[in-house]
């Protein structure tokens, strides 16, 4: 298998970073605070992992970066969005995706009663570089995802969630992004799914040179191929750096690798820490 990215320096000049976060506030319902004032960068042809809790904020960070939100009544109301220097958070979703940058949502969605090949397809309706063009994607798509080839005429729906997952992931390709922002990718799926899931995501960023913005609760995974994280909590950022500092952070460790002091916790220790969360101190 491919080896997992070595570790990047952290601080990279502005004009180096595909996606710059600035001090952002979300709300919803014009009254449910849920991010407030969250900063983050994401260097051009780097992997980032966005890490927390479920209902930290990751979710909520990557549809403001895709402006996914309005379909759930919930709007930016502080800070700004860069995306290849220009601010993105006024544009439509579609604008976004034209410009290079598009979600893969979190749940493995699919439209089930259609195959996985025209599922792919449906990734290009944004494209107008012409029918051969498309194809040759579709082809590259393959090489890079080939349970997906074995599977081309099967109706999505009826595949498994790993190869839904794959077709997601692929769909996303189809539109030739600048960077994909992939939300949960290893939810409910098998340890060696999950695996083969990020080593196709490592290879479409060293092959492909897309960046990634990966919100994910398997911390463990996340930090093994991303360069650079941030840990969220109640909508904020609490801890940032690199991956493998941050794999070495005793907090780290204890709250979300669920090792502490180099040993694995026991069931009845979950809810018993022997230590506050340094940044919470």
């Amino acid at each position: 298998m491919t080896a997992a990215l070595e570790n990047t320096p952290a601080a990279a000049p502005a004009e180096d970073n595909i996606l710059t976060v600035n001090n952002i506030e979300v709300v919803y319902d014009h009254v449910v605070l849920v991010l407030k004032g969250v900063s983050l960068d994401v260097p051009r042809g780097g992997i980032v992992a966005l890490l927390g809790a479920n209902g930290a904020g990751k979710t909520t960070t990557l549809r403001a970066v895709s402006n996914l939100l309005h379909a759930e009544r919930g709007e930016v109301t502080k800070g700004s969005i860069l995306f290849n220097g220009e601010e993105v958070q006024d544009l439509t979703p579609n604008e976004l995706v034209r410009r290079g940058c598009i979600q893969v949502m979190e749940g493995r969605h699919c439209f089930g009663h259609l195959t996985i090949e025209e599922n792919l397809l449906t990734g290009a309706f944004t494209r107008k570089d012409g029918s051969a063009a498309i194809k040759r994607d579709l082809e590259q798509v393959y090489t890079y995802f080939k349970r997906l080839r074995e599977r081309r005429t099967s109706m999505a729906g009826y595949t498994s969630g790993g190869e839904q997952q794959m077709c997601a992931i692929g769909r996303a390709m189809m539109s030739r992004p600048k960077m994909i922002l992939l939300d949960e990718p290893s939810m409910g799926l098998a340890p060696q799914i999950v695996e083969e899931i990020f080593e196709i995501v490592n290879t479409l960023n060293q092959k492909e040179g897309v960046s990634f913005l990966l919100a994910e609760q398997n911390t463990n995974m996340a930090l093994k191929y991303a360069q650079y994280g941030y840990i969220l909590e109640n909508g904020r950022v609490v801890l940032d750096g690199e991956a493998k500092m941050l794999r070495e952070n005793e907090d780290v460790k204890e709250f979300y690798l669920g090792v502490s002091e180099g040993e694995r916790k026991s069931f009845r220790d979950v809810k018993h820490y022997k230590r506050r969360k340094r940044w919470l101190a």
